[in-house]
């Protein structure tokens, strides 16, 4: 066994180790009025009348809701486990991506017109949105972001086993990127949302490992 290939197999490991993001030491973009950590479990009561949202169909920019993260560069595989008080139209939990104002994913469970859905919300410049409606309320959903490249793919599961894929959405690569967790209420006048087992796992570089492959000795 060559000198190459066993670095090769020793680095695959070391960026496939999980990461357990301390909740503790991660950071706060609009914090809320009201949040607390414990047993790794982050809660916050929502601040009313916040969102995130750029300019399509509505004509106006929001950038004002809370958002608790971590920096992380590379390509990543990461999860949380979402739940929330929703009342209103509009409220909204889940997991953000963001490189800066203009550019960022929002995606988890959304309440509209008495519905719980699915939902994303991609922004570049200018914000889409895509919803999936679920035909009963849930009590909680895991969400699954994986970056490679440029691409992030995104997956919602109701017991951290099956996961389906709900949208594949582009993303600057080689870019470090905020991820976290989310909450917003456009409409309300807030509500409680829970985050658990949040975790990243780096990925080895795609492009570097299939460059190791093809040169191995």
């Amino acid at each position: 066994m060559t000198t190459r290939f066993v670095f090769f197999i020793l680095s695959l490991i070391s960026f496939g180790a999980a990461s357990s993001q301390t909740l503790e030491k991660m950071n706060w973009f609009n914090e809320p009025s009201q949040w607390n950590i414990k047993n790794d479990r982050l809660t916050m009561f929502v601040t009313p009348h916040s969102d995130y949202w750029r300019i399509s169909h509505y004509g106006f920019t929001v950038d004002d809701a809370p958002f608790y993260y971590a920096e992380y560069g590379g390509e990543f595989e990461a999860k949380v486990k979402v739940s929330g008080d929703y009342k209103v139209r509009f409220d909204q939990a889940g997991m953000m991506i963001r490189l800066d104002h203009e550019n960022y994913i929002k995606t988890g469970i959304e309440y509209v017109d008495g519905k719980y859905n699915l939902s994303t919300v991609v922004t570049h410049q200018t914000s889409d949105w895509s919803v999936i409606a679920l035909d009963r309320p849930v009590e909680f959903i895991w969400i699954k972001a994986v970056r490679r490249l440029d691409a992030v793919e995104i997956f919602y599961s109701f017991d951290d086993k099956d996961y389906h894929m709900m949208r594949n959405a582009w993303v600057e690569a080689n870019h470090p990127v905020k991820i976290g967790m989310f909450a917003a209420c456009p409409d309300g006048e807030g509500f409680n949302a829970t985050f658990s087992d949040f975790s990243v796992k780096h990925l080895p570089d795609a492009v570097r490992t299939e460059w190791l492959k093809k040169n191995a000795e």
